[in-house]
């Protein structure tokens, strides 16, 4: 399975994008209304994308959702439900995706492992995690 939804009560806790998704056209994996949009944008060779500049708009979250791209190593994620309560674990290499957009997350490393990070600011600079 290239993009696997990990879900509890019919929400989705987690997005995994497995290194091997590639998508011949245009395709976004998260729905919409989401706080966080990830998905492939294709091109052919020669195509453009015409200058421009991002509008700015205020826009009101709740939460913090992740991305995390395994760029080196391989790992294992467990994704817990908002009762902290284990719904999946799962093995992470190199190439895959995880989008985190509920409930909680812990990792344990198999290889020495790095990921590239991105989650939504401006960092508050207040412990914004609750361990559990």
């Amino acid at each position: 399975m290239q993009l696997e939804h990990i879900t509890w009560n019919g929400a989705v806790l987690a997005y995994i994008i497995r290194a091997e998704m590639n998508p011949e056209q245009t395709t976004f994996l998260t729905p919409s209304e989401l706080n966080l949009q990830v998905g492939f944008v294709v091109y052919p060779a020669g195509g453009e994308i015409a200058r421009h500049v991002h509008r700015s708009l205020e826009r009101q979250t709740v939460g913090t959702s992740e991305v995390l791209v395994v760029k080196k190593g391989r790992c294992e994620i467990d994704i817990y439900n908002d009762e902290r309560e284990l719904v999946a674990a799962r093995e992470l290499r190199v190439g895959d995706v995880l989008v985190m957009v509920a409930g909680g997350h812990g990792f344990r490393m198999l290889e020495d492992t790095v990921f590239l990070e991105i989650k939504q600011g401006p960092y508050t600079g207040v412990d914004e995690k609750e361990r559990f």
